[in-house]
């Protein structure tokens, strides 16, 4: 009798190494790809955290994204993309499982299963393109940084809220929602006071918070 081919695991193709797969490893701090760099691959997080960053030719930095687990970035190779438009980099120690475009393309091609969690990937990823957009347009600071905070903490995903790692700057913090370090500054003291987050070694989040973003606070300044 002929045996059942073993059915396809995509979690275990995203973590053992294999044909067209390899396990990188990253220092905090530590770019992972530049800006400009041959768009040749797609990366999976296995551990750690991310962030993609975009500077203009007039120098100005923004950060477009952070990722943590879980979570692909460089997908854009799969679009005809040559070169990336971001820069990638660990914000604290990492395992990336580095997938080369012919392996992911083949694995989309051949195994459903892979196929539909990567759309899902894309999709919620798409989602939250479009929420960062109206958050930017709609809201004032103190939501937009609510926000940032409660996304890095991964409040509203699978799974148990976890602390903010302790090297997201203001700066970074700044930068993600479109104000300046000061701003920033103020509305993380306010924060604290009102007890909506704490500092413990690391910058943790309480579930408290989410009422910043849901609703209107009349002793939060609001700037647009």
């Amino acid at each position: 009798m002929k045996r059942r081919a073993e059915s396809f695991d995509p979690k275990r193709f995203l973590s053992k190494v294999g044909d067209g797969r390899g396990i990188l490893r990253f220092r905090a701090k530590q770019d992972i790809f530049s800006q400009g760099d041959a768009a040749d691959s797609v990366l999976y997080i296995q551990s750690g955290k991310v962030k993609l960053t975009v500077v203009s030719t007039l120098g100005k930095e923004a950060v477009v994204a952070l990722l943590g687990a879980d979570e692909f970035f460089g997908e854009g190779c799969l679009a005809g993309q040559a070169l990336r438009l971001s820069t990638a980099s660990a914000m604290a120690d990492c395992e990336i499982m580095r997938i080369e475009k012919a392996a992911i393309v083949r694995v989309l091609h051949d195994e459903p299963t892979f196929s539909e969690l990567f759309l899902a990937h894309l999709l919620l990823r798409a989602m939250r393109v479009e929420a960062d957009l109206v958050d930017q347009l709609f809201n004032s600071s103190e939501k937009r940084l609510a926000r940032a905070l409660l996304l890095l903490a991964n409040f509203g995903k699978p799974g148990k809220p976890e602390p903010v790692i302790a090297n997201v700057s203001q700066e970074t913090l700044a930068e993600m929602i479109g104000t300046t370090r000061s701003r920033v500054s103020f509305f993380m003291n306010r924060f604290r006071k009102l007890g909506f987050i704490s500092y413990n070694g690391t910058l943790e989040v309480h579930s408290s918070l989410l009422s910043v973003v849901l609703n209107d606070f009349p002793h939060l300044e609001r700037d647009a």
